[in-house]
C-alpha cells in the first residue's frame, strides 16, 4: 500500500504526527509512507526510520503559488499513491491531493478546533473524531484518524529522524566547555508571544537554580531568536551560552542527548526534545497540557489555569483578551518542579 501523509502544521505538530506514521508501519510493514511538510520540519522525517519518503511543499510561497500547485500536483499523480491523510485541513494540500486523483482521501471532520471547514468537500472519507477531542493528546487525535481507516489499535510514540556521528560530535564541541556538575538548556522564546514566559521571571529562575546548583546554562532556539536570548543574558552577570541558531534540528537533538535538563516554553523543539528522553520541565499558558504535553515519562509540565481561562471558549488562543496570562506562573512553582528532576 502507497500512503500520503500530509502534514503542512508547525514542527511539533510533525513531530507529534510521525507517531501515526509509526503506527502504520507496526501494522502493516510492507506499507510505504510518504511524508509532505513543509521545509522547517524536513529533518524530522529525512532518514527517519518510519517514513520511506518526503515531500517538501513550501505552500506559502507568493508569487508563483499557481505554477507550484500544478507542478505539486504532476509529482503526487506520478507517484500513484493508494490513499492520502489529512492531517492539517489545509487548502492547498486538500486541492493537490484531489486534482492528483488519490482514490481514498481521508480527513477528520476536525483535528485542531471545533471549525467546520468546505475544504471536507474534497474528501472522500470522513472519520469522525471523540466529542471531547481538546482534552485527548494531539499525537493520540493523528493516530484516531489511522486507527478508525484501518480498523487497528494501538499507540506509537513519536519518531524523529536518525541522529548520526555527525550530529552527536557536533553537539559534543558544543558541551566541551560545560565543566559543572549539571548542565541546563533554556528554550525562552516560541512562535507566538502568549506562549513566552517573561524574560525578567527566567532570570529569577537562573537565579535560583544557580544559587543552589553547579550549573553551566545555555539556551537554545532557533536563528531567530539569538537576539532575544542576548537581551535575557545581558540581564544577567551568570554566565549562559547563547546557541540560537548554532545547530539543526538533528544537531539540537543529539544535544539534548548530552544535558540534565531542558526548561522550556511550549515549543517545537520541547517535541523534538522528548524523543531523546532528556528530562524536561515546560511551561504552558493556558491550553490543555493533557493535549500539548511532550511525549516523555520525564516531563512535567506547569500551566496558568486552563479551566478557568476563557481561552478555553476560544478556537484560537490569540483572540483571548486575556491571553498573556503565562506571566501569573511564578517562578517558585517552576523551580519547585525542577526540583523533582535534577
Amino acid at each position: 500500500m502507497n500512503i500520503l501523509i500530509h502534514s503542512l502544521v508547525n514542527l511539533g505538530d510533525v513531530v507529534l504526527s510521525t507517531g501515526a506514521a509509526a503506527l502504520i508501519k507496526e501494522n502493516i510493514p510492507n506499507a510505504k509512507i510518504t511524508m509532505m511538510v513543509r521545509p522547517i520540519a524536513r529533518e524530522i522525517v529525512e532518514n527517519n526510520p518510519v517514513v520511506d519518503d518526503f515531500i517538501i511543499f513550501d505552500y506559502k510561497v507568493k508569487g508563483k503559488s499557481l505554477k507550484q500547485m500544478l507542478t505539486m500536483i504532476k509529482t503526487i499523480k506520478a507517484k500513484k499513491f493508494d490513499v492520502c491523510f489529512s492531517f492539517d485541513r489545509k487548502l492547498r494540500p486538500a486541492l493537490v491531493c484531489f486534482f492528483a486523483r488519490i482514490p481514498q482521501r481521508v480527513c477528520a471532520e476536525r483535528i485542531f478546533d471545533y471549525k467546520s471547514s468546505n475544504i471536507s468537500l474534497l474528501y472522500n472519507n470522513m472519520i469522525k473524531m471523540p466529542e471531547d477531542f481538546i482534552n485527548n493528546h494531539q499525537a493520540d487525535l493523528f493516530q484516531e484518524i489511522i486507527r478508525k481507516y484501518f480498523n487497528i489499535t494501538g499507540f506509537t510514540k513519536p519518531v524523529i529522524g536518525k541522529i548520526t556521528r555527525e550530529h552527536d560530535y557536533y553537539a559534543s564541541k558544543l558541551v566541551a566547555n560545560m565543566k559543572k556538575d549539571k548542565k541546563i538548556a533554556l528554550c525562552i522564546k516560541g512562535t507566538y508571544y502568549s506562549k513566552n514566559w517573561p524574560i525578567e521571571k527566567f532570570i529569577e529562575l537562573i537565579n535560583k537554580i544557580n544559587n543552589e546548583f553547579n550549573v553551566d546554562f545555555s539556551i537554545v532556539g532557533a536563528k531567530e531568536d539569538f537576539e532575544y536570548a542576548e537581551d535575557l543574558i545581558s540581564k544577567t552577570d551568570i554566565e549562559i551560552v547563547n546557541l540560537c541558531g548554532k545547530t539543526s534540528l538533528l544537531q539540537y537533538a543529539a544535544l539534548m542527548k548530552k544535558i540534565d535538563l531542558l526548561v522550556t516554553i511550549d515549543t517545537g523543539g520541547m517535541h523534538v526534545a522528548a524523543t531523546t528522553n532528556v528530562p524536561i520541565v515546560a511551561i504552558y499558558r493556558c491550553v490543555s497540557t493533557n493535549r500539548w504535553r511532550a511525549l516523555s515519562d520525564k516531563m512535567i509540565a506547569i500551566s496558568s489555569n486552563f479551566d478557568d481561562c476563557n481561552v478555553s471558549k476560544f478556537t484560537n488562543p490569540e483572540e483571548c483578551p486575556g491571553y498573556y496570562c503565562v506571566k501569573d506562573i511564578k517562578t517558585a512553582d517552576v523551580y519547585m518542579k525542577i526540583l523533582n528532576l535534577l
